[in-house]
């Protein structure tokens, strides 16, 4: 029964949208190019309650509605936004070139967007440097949404990385795109010839889950997962952060992840950050593994110091083989169906509860915890609901019966402009004629991190 009355109050509330972080380019759709610090309301776009999913990208946001609308915002320059120009947009916008098509997902890349219409088909926009569009022969970029013509199945699923997409079929089947794990496969695997879809400019057909029927895929900066009907995941690409669950540095078919790290139960769910993964269980219990130095995985892995300096210290190779394994977080075991996480660069959001479909915005009483004076060991605690964290910003929407005041709001102002380590940035990769630093480097959502690209 209580149950019930939670799921009446909250279909009677008003679906309310949320905005704060980087703003350099208006993706948080307020009208500037201000950072945020504070959550903002926006209100004025569409219909109160119609929201039905949010997402973004490395500089641009999507709205998609309840009947299928499309509203999109910021960063432009490659076309992202299927608006029939590349000028930046500070508000969000109806997607004119979809008007009566109604869109059932979204999917934000880097700089381009795949999306996924309510009859199973899917277009993509924006940069197609990388092939990551899915139209081998077009242009370097589309301004406007294009059919990905090869994919003459029915899709249910849609994710895209940093310069890599996927489809998942009706029929079980994962279809990958775009050469952003190419140069990497190449690179760490030396005279070793790749498969077709880590190098193909079309969807091509993931080998090696022929035997699989999957029912979704998932997808990170470097690498991607998808998820079976039997509760098995599988991982590949790179796995410069233990991401994948293996000592290689680099899959280039699908290894399955091996069920006793799972505690031998069936994987329900899995979400994808853009070094690490989540995955929830059968019996709600919440694994994470993969890049852990800004406390992504919700557990300690060392002092703060081993974190910070780790490639100069000898335990480094013990620390990745802990980061490698998935772990459970105690603090959220026994998550409720629909329970739902929004893994981002270097943050996690979780949301726990009675709410039947991440979707429903059923309104949950959370809330981001971290401790502050330890980087490398944070607490998970009950997060925003349903929020989708990019590269850069936070959005996200909730049902609520009135507006929070503002000592419900974070109480630590975030600082957008912290740098990450001095390691990081020595990594960082050459820029080509095609790229310029500005778009390698940006920084991040929550707690106003900065992360280069690798």
């Amino acid at each position: 029964m209580a149950r019930e009355s939670c799921a009446s109050e909250a279909v009677s509330a008003a679906a309310v949208l949320f905005a704060w972080g980087a703003n350099s380019y208006g993706q948080l759709g307020l009208g500037h190019k201000e950072d945020v610090l504070l959550p903002q309301q926006l209100s004025d776009f569409c219909k109160s309650g119609c929201i039905k999913s949010v997402t973004g990208g490395g500089g641009h946001s999507v709205v998609v509605t309840d009947g299928g609308g499309l509203f999109v915002c910021g960063l432009n320059k490659d076309g992202q936004l299927g608006l029939g120009h590349t000028e930046e947009v500070l508000r969000f916008t109806i997607c004119k070139p979809l008007l009566g098509c109604p869109i059932r997902q979204v999917a934000c890349g880097w700089d381009f967007t795949i999306m996924l219409t309510e009859k199973g088909q899917v277009l993509s926009c924006g940069s197609n440097a990388f092939g990551q569009l899915g139209v081998p022969h077009g242009p370097r970029k589309c301004v406007v949404p294009q059919a990905i013509e090869c994919l003459r199945e029915k899709v249910v699923c849609v994710a895209a990385g940093l310069r890599h997409a996927l489809a998942t079929t009706d029929t079980g089947s994962t279809f990958q795109w775009g050469t952003g794990l190419a140069s990497s496969g190449r690179r760490l695997c030396p005279g070793q010839n790749l498969p077709l879809f880590l190098t193909a400019k079309e969807p091509s057909r993931v080998t090696g889950l022929e035997s699989s029927t999957v029912v979704c895929a998932v997808a990170g900066s470097d690498h991607s997962a998808s998820l079976t009907d039997t509760g098995e995941l599988y991982v590949w690409g790179r796995n410069k952060h233990g991401q994948l669950a293996s000592l290689a540095t680099f899959l280039p078919l699908p290894q399955r992840v091996e069920a006793h790290y799972f505690q031998d139960e069936k994987v329900t769910a899995v979400w994808s950050g853009w070094t690490h993964l989540v995955a929830k269980t059968e019996t709600g219990k919440v694994f994470t593994w993969g890049r852990a130095d800004y406390g992504q995985l919700g557990r300690t892995l060392g002092s703060p110091e081993a974190q910070k300096h780790g490639e100069q210290d000898s335990s480094l190779a013990f620390q990745r083989l802990q980061n490698s394994v998935p772990s459970p977080l105690h603090c959220l075991t026994g998550a409720a169906e629909g329970t739902s996480a929004a893994p981002g660069a270097g943050m996690n959001m979780a949301c726990v509860g009675t709410a039947p479909s991440p979707m429903s915005g059923l309104q949950l009483q959370c809330r981001p915890c971290r401790h502050h004076q330890d980087s490398s060991s944070w607490a998970v605690g009950r997060a925003t609901p349903w929020p989708y964290v990019s590269c850069r910003h936070t959005l996200h929407h909730a049902r609520i019966s009135r507006l929070p005041a503002h000592s419900q709001m974070p109480q630590r102002p975030l600082n957008l402009r912290v740098p990450w380590t001095e390691r990081d940035r020595k990594e960082r990769p050459l820029v080509t004629s095609t790229q310029s630093h500005s778009d390698l480097t940006r920084s991040w959502g929550w707690g106003g991190m900065k992360e280069t690209i690798q």
